[in-house]
């Protein structure tokens, strides 16, 4: 006999599962209506184990698109409902199906439960028109009972003729979600959404050969010692469709303060100047739950790709977002201290390794100690730098002393660390420093510039960053020789530019000259150039060697010659610091020719 009823809803939920609103996408009700089948078959199976029912061999879900009838169903053999059961759980919402189940079998566990059965059961009104659920109670004696409604406040419920133990949910997929009736676009979301979940899906079984859509024994389950190398690689091809082998991994695997498995993997770099975003999926008792959210993946962890399945992970009331609360903060220190071992482990344990694996880290890491201080204490003795003879060296190995309070007010300041930007651009700079014996670091990303100033900012006293072209001259300077009559050529000739003209003696008289420019200035035009302010030129310093033969043969040249070659000089100091703009290249051709036909007339 049939009966009609209407559906109670407790007013403190009542807005969470409008359907229309119930999910930020559509597809996700897949997920829901999988999970509670998935849900059931785990009820049945903790009784099945404390012997109140038979064990089942062949748990399974089952789905199945049918164009023609314009119906989706998910059908499992779990543990079923009678009717009294139907009206709780389906029609009284706010009550939750599987609280109560494990309330009232407590001894068993509430392990692997994974949520609130009748709310999941509401977002499939998000697709469809008309739902139906056939289901038979394990029980004894049981008879099916059929429930149907279109979403609204009214619902039929009565006998049906199913005999088998378990559920089937029958959407009547509405006219405008018809893309939810193609086989491609349900295998798309299985696999997506349930990839993982513990017990087997099948799609449009045949009987010939069919085969699951997930993976019931996920690799990050297993003990770290019981997998194998392969099966990692294997794991991270299928998981993330990376062809790319990871440099490494960390497998996750604890049970206190909190439960928490999975695997993050470090991948290549595909683009060294880039920071490439990662995917890290969180699953909660192998329901997946969304891509890299930041409550439990710290920002910069998200570089990585991963698994992480957290069962005490405390969702709301839709599954999708967290609540930022101490148990989930607790949750994403943990992983940041796992990768800061895990890294700490590597190097010093496979230096050779560390150091080869060190270009793809470097952005990672460095990212890492920006967005995170805690990181940055923990590996801020690992992060190393390539200096000019080619050797990875720690960063903090370049520092100096520590320079007192009194010692800054009697102007001493800290250890100038010189570094490279641009190999190709600073080599003139580069072969002048090695010529004369002195060091610099290699700084080739573009999170350098930023790095750089943290760590200034976190070792104020110990060390100041000077790009090598910044004081060259200072580095480099053998002696101080003011020489008035150079100082005024130069100036009379640059006339009219932003230089400052300086004249030193340099260990290297091979090089005319060099162009400086402040280490200050130059940040503050790249910042205003980063946050699309413009580059403001900065005034650059032109230091005159006066150990350099062609520059004291100026002194006594003619006045033409003297006024084109000090241009020269200036143009070949500025080439080794940056590309001429057309105007001073079209200048530097005129110059160039006349002095080779003064030369020539010779």
């Amino acid at each position: 006999m049939e009966k009609q009823g209407n559906i109670r809803i407790a007013s403190e939920n009542m807005m969470p599962i409008i359907k229309k609103w119930l999910y930020s996408e559509k597809d996700i009700f897949l997920r829901e209506i999988v999970a509670n089948a998935q849900d059931a078959i785990t009820k049945h199976k903790k009784l099945a184990d404390l012997g109140e029912t038979a064990a089942e061999e062949n748990y399974r879900v089952t789905v199945t698109t049918d164009a023609k009838a314009g119906t989706l169903t998910v059908e499992d053999n779990g543990i079923g409902m009678t009717e009294e059961e139907v009206e709780k759980y389906i029609t009284q919402i706010a009550f939750s199906g599987a609280a109560d189940f494990v309330d009232k079998y407590e001894k068993a566990g509430g392990d692997g439960i994974i949520g609130h059965f009748g709310l999941g059961f509401y977002s499939a009104y998000m697709v469809s028109e008309n739902i139906e659920i056939f289901t038979c109670s394990y029980r004894e004696g049981a008879t099916g009972v059929h429930w149907a409604s279109d979403g609204n406040s009214t619902y039929t419920i009565g006998d049906c003729d199913k005999t088998t133990r378990g559920t089937k949910i029958v959407m009547h997929i509405a006219k405008e979600e018809k893309e939810f009736l193609k086989a491609d676009k349900i295998r798309e979301l299985l696999r997506k959404y349930c990839s993982f979940m513990p017990y087997e899906i099948y799609l449009n079984p045949t009987g010939k050969d069919d085969k699951p859509v997930n993976t019931t024994h996920p690799l990050y389950l297993k003990q770290p010692k019981e997998c194998t190398e392969e099966e990692y690689k294997t794991f991270y091809r299928e998981t993330f469709s990376d062809f790319n082998e990871p440099l490494f991994w960390i497998h996750l695997n604890m049970e206190y303060p909190f439960r928490l498995k999975g695997i993050l993997y470090f991948p290549k770099v595909k683009k060294q100047v880039e920071l490439e975003r990662g995917k890290v999926k969180l699953y909660c008792n192998q329901v997946y739950i969304a891509d890299n959210i930041k409550e439990v993946i710290p920002e910069f962890l998200m570089l990585l790709n991963g698994v992480i399945d957290c069962p005490d992970i405390p969702l709301n009331v839709s599954r999708s977002f967290l609540q930022n609360d101490k148990q989930v903060q607790k949750i994403a220190k943990h992983i940041t201290k796992k990768v800061a071992d895990k890294l700490i482990e590597l190097y010093n344990h496979d230096r050779a390794r560390y150091e080869t694996c060190w270009p793809d880290l470097a952005n990672f890491i460095k990212f890492g100690c920006l967005k995170d201080e805690d990181f940055y204490k923990k590996v801020e003795g690992i992060i190393i730098y390539k200096n000019l003879a080619g050797e990875y060296r720690p960063v903090s190995s370049f520092y100096g002393e520590e320079v007192s309070e009194e010692d800054a007010k009697n102007g001493k300041e800290p250890q100038a660390v010189y570094y490279v930007s641009d190999e190709n651009k600073q080599a003139q700079y580069i072969k002048m420093f090695r010529d004369a014996g002195l060091d610099a670091i290699y700084c080739d990303t573009y999170i350098d510039p930023h790095f750089l100033s943290y760590l200034e900012y976190k070792n104020p006293t110990r060390v100041r960053f000077l790009r090598i072209d910044a004081d060259v001259a200072g580095a480099l300077k053998e002696d101080s020789e003011e020489d008035a009559q150079l100082k005024t050529l130069f100036e009379k000739t640059l006339e009219g530019k932003r230089v400052t003209v300086r004249t030193e003696k340099l260990k290297d008289a091979n090089v005319p000259a060099v162009v400086n420019v402040s280490e200050f200035a130059r940040r503050m035009s790249e910042m205003h150039a980063f946050y699309g302010m413009g580059e403001s030129p900065a005034d650059i310093i032109l230091v005159v060697n006066v150990a350099n033969a062609a520059v004291d043969a100026l002194k006594s040249a003619p006045e033409d010659a003297q006024t084109k070659a000090a241009m020269q000089i200036y143009y070949l100091a500025l080439m080794n610091y940056r590309p001429l703009s057309p105007e001073e290249l079209s200048d530097f051709v005129a110059t160039n020719t006349f002095l080779l036909e003064n030369y020539l007339k010779k």
